[in-house]
């Protein structure tokens, strides 16, 4: 007879923020107003605020799978620390955090990571396991909203062109490293949001299809969903797939009311040591 444990009680302080996700919010803050005060190195003030901004969106999503979880009937996801925000819980933290982070500086592309473990044989409905792979890419499309807001309404300033392709701002309050730093933050959401909507084994994408299959193609599918992610990373870098991917992310960014000259120029501040 095989023993499973049936999880009835919530730990005390399965809501509490971790004291980690605290501090990344906290490098946040301070690296926002350093860089709307150009306070020392501005490109360095632009690296800490974009990255800790990346991580802040990466514990958020990974923590809306986990709270979906929770709701849909699994409750290991509070005894993993997966409802506290802490990115040390994840069953890997450098496919979830180390990489993506390096892939942001690098290549500027939110990429996506494997992070929270859900036990799904606590979540008897489809739609429920569905709804949980879909939290996650919803979570950085609400946030990509939030982020462009600023762009949509007019308090960002204007980019206007000033001829020799070279461009200036117009109106807007803050430095305009900032408001580079935040449309290449906003940038980042988009791209973490297309990607993980993409249908491939192993990505938040692959996920809303998996619970539909039927059982010889899940088989199927989980085989190959190791490798989606090794396999989107390449196809992103060698083929024109990634030429592609970047224009659709710009013309969805341009709808956002994201200046592209500003969002190059954020991702090229980030890279304080180029």
């Amino acid at each position: 007879m095989t023993y499973e444990p049936v999880y009835t009680r919530t730990p005390r302080h399965a809501f509490v923020p971790s004291p980690v996700f605290v501090g990344i919010l906290a490098v946040l803050l301070v690296s926002g107003w350093m860089t709307w005060t150009r306070f020392g190195n501005v490109k360095v003030d632009v690296f800490l605020f974009v990255v800790t901004g990346w991580l802040v969106s990466l514990c958020l999503h990974e923590y809306a799978h986990a709270l979906a979880g929770y709701a849909s009937g699994d409750r290991t996801v509070a005894d993993r620390g997966y409802l506290r925000l802490n990115p040390l819980k994840y069953t890997s933290p450098l496919l979830s955090i180390v990489l993506p982070v390096i892939v942001v500086i690098l290549g500027g592309i939110g990429l996506p990571g494997g992070a929270v473990w859900i036990d799904h044989r606590y979540v008897r409905s489809k739609a429920r396991q569905t709804l949980i792979s879909a939290v996650g890419p919803l979570t950085n499309v609400l946030l990509a909203i939030l982020l462009a807001v600023p762009f949509l309404t007019g308090i960002a300033p204007d980019v206007v062109p000033t001829g020799l392709g070279e461009y200036a701002l117009s109106g807007g309050v803050g430095s305009g490293e900032f408001w580079a730093a935040l449309a290449a933050l906003a940038f980042l959401q988009i791209t973490a949001s297309v990607l993980n909507l993409l249908p491939i084994p192993g990505l938040d994408g692959g996920g809303l299809l998996q619970p539909w299959l039927s059982p010889a193609y899940q088989r199927a599918w989980n085989l190959f969903a190791p490798f989606g992610f090794i396999l989107l990373f390449l196809a992103l870098w060698q083929t024109r797939l990634g030429q592609w991917f970047f224009e659709a992310v710009f013309w969805l960014g341009e709808r956002l009311g994201l200046s592209g000259v500003l969002v190059q120029t954020g991702l090229q501040l980030m890279r304080f040591w180029s």
